[in-house]
């Protein structure tokens, strides 16, 4: 059997593909003395309108450098669907005698197309591999297995991809015994932990003919993460099949630890109802990392995913009868706290034309008070259960707006706010995500025709203690602020990292 680390590039995910120069050294060294077969060190991809860093794009200099520091055979994942028989070349010409081994992840639709791209690749002299996504379904899919034939001789393994997390070990039996019967080229096998059967998923496909295995450290990996290289090998050890220092594996999962605490990869409720049903695992991490939505939200939102429903709750459109020419519009910064008697002043300097829009509750609690005007709550991710814990037993003489229908995710509705809730009828703002905090604070001011937008609590996030979501975030936001900057006079109040207008609230006040 063959173990494949695939840290760096499953990990990346995490990280947006850039690791710390230490944790890499310590990577690469560690492994120079444990048991692993292949290293993969990243995607090659072509260029991408996002940023990603260092590991996705596998700059020359890189590989090399790796080459040069590390003794195992190493790899790298291509994602089938950006391949062509007349961009290959281009792509991989370069890594000709430093990378061993080039995956090429694809759709099992993609099959039979995917053969001539596979053979390209494997006529430069590389081993090759196909990695076919979506192992769960196979069965339903009649033409896959029919094509399946096609596969051999045109590579070195054919990996049965776990996409979902959705497999039992009886599943993992049943289909690498089939494939078997087709194919007679060693079969690999990556298995994702959405239920915690990565590891005896991984232990019955190689008991059932698979010959090689994924794994990442500490199981770092999309959504719910993978087998753990260090539990594979422990295990392997403890039946006398491995013998390796385990002084170079601790330090390799230190490492990575500290990392984990940061980013919290790993298995929770959403991953699981997505892994018991099947769905992809993709939004369930956005959700959790970067949209910050209820568990409750996001298990209500794979449940109607499963059921092909969508989020409609019976609500009145947003149809305010007061409009008003300025919005001060409140971040989630912990500048609003420390400029709020400042801030105090301003709303009641403007108070006969201005209203408060909350982008976000976390500051809404300094604002309870402020019975005397319009304020306005958006209704996404966590917002309702915070405005619960803000009000307490205290009236709420807030509304609360929903984004615009149909929406994937539930969205909790407060008790406290059950007749002033209401919903925009529909986006304005040209943007992909329609139910960011941002972009619904911005298309209330516009229904509420706003001339002026005053921001305060946008303060962005210190370079020093930024992860990458908060870097997506950020750039995210900055990209809703360009887009509404000529549909309104768009004004910082207090310092902030955006590049927009600043002008010093205390400049405004008496």
């Amino acid at each position: 059997m063959k173990i494949l680390d695939c840290t760096l590039r499953d990990g990346g995910y995490y990280t947006n593909w850039d690791f710390d120069n230490d944790l890499v050294k310590v990577y690469f060294e560690s492994f120079n003395h444990l048991p692993i077969d292949f290293l993969e060190i990243g995607y090659k991809a072509f260029a991408e309108n996002y940023y990603k860093g260092e590991f996705y794009y596998l700059p020359l200099f890189l590989i090399k450098k790796i080459k040069s520091i590390s003794n195992k055979n190493l790899a790298i994942l291509l994602n089938g669907k950006d391949l062509f028989e007349s961009n290959i070349e281009a792509l991989l010409l370069p890594c000709v005698g430093l990378i061993d081994l080039v995956r090429v992840a694809i759709d099992p639709k993609d099959l039979k197309k995917s053969i001539t791209l596979i053979k390209s690749i494997k006529s430069l002299g590389f081993k090759v591999a196909l990695n076919v996504m979506y192992m769960s379904k196979w069965k339903t899919m009649n033409s896959f297995m029919t094509d399946l034939p096609l596969v051999n001789e045109s590579c070195d393994f054919f990996y049965m991809v776990d996409s979902y997390g959705s497999v039992y070990p009886e599943d993992v039996k049943e289909i690498t015994q089939s494939v078997k019967s087709i194919l007679n080229i060693p079969l690999g096998f990556h298995g994702h932990n959405n239920l915690e059967m990565a590891l005896i998923n991984s232990l019955t496909a190689l008991e059932y003919g698979v010959e090689i295995i994924d794994s990442t450290v500490t199981g770092m990996g999309r959504g719910a993460g993978n087998l753990k290289t260090e539990l594979i090998l422990t295990h392997l050890s403890s039946k006398g099949l491995l013998e390796f220092d385990f002084n170079y594996l601790s330090n390799l999962v230190d490492k990575f630890s500290q990392l984990q605490k940061l980013h919290n990869w790993g298995t929770n409720l959403p991953y699981m109802v997505s892994g018991s049903n099947s769905l992809p695992q993709k939004d369930v991490m956005e959700w959790i990392t970067k949209r910050f939505y209820s568990l409750n939200s996001i298990v209500e939102a794979l449940q109607n995913q499963k059921g092909n429903l969508l989020d409609k709750p019976n609500v009145e459109r947003f149809k305010p009868e007061n409009k008003f020419e300025n919005v001060l519009l409140i971040g989630g910064g912990n500048s609003v706290q420390q400029h709020f008697e400042a801030i105090r002043s301003f709303i009641y300097a403007n108070k006969s034309s201005m209203s408060i829009v909350h982008a976000s509750s976390t500051n809404a609690y300094l604002f309870k008070d402020l019975d005397f005007i319009p304020q306005y709550f958006c209704l996404v991710g966590n917002e309702g259960h915070r405005l619960e814990r803000v009000y307490d037993n205290a009236p709420f003489k807030g509304i609360c707006i929903l984004p615009p229908p149909p929406r994937k995710l539930g969205i909790y509705k407060p008790e406290i706010a059950k007749d002033k809730i209401f919903e925009i009828e529909q986006s304005t703002i040209n943007h992909p995500i329609n139910d960011t905090h941002t972009i619904l604070a911005f298309e209330i001011s516009s229904i509420l025709e706003a001339k002026n937008v005053y921001l305060v609590g946008y303060d962005g996030y210190p370079k020093e203690s930024i992860t990458s979501k908060m870097h997506e975030m950020f750039i995210e936001n900055q990209n809703i602020f360009n887009l509404v900057k000529n549909r309104f006079k768009l004004i910082s109040l207090l310092p902030t990292l955006y590049d927009v207008k600043i002008t010093s609230l205390y400049s405004l006040i008496e």
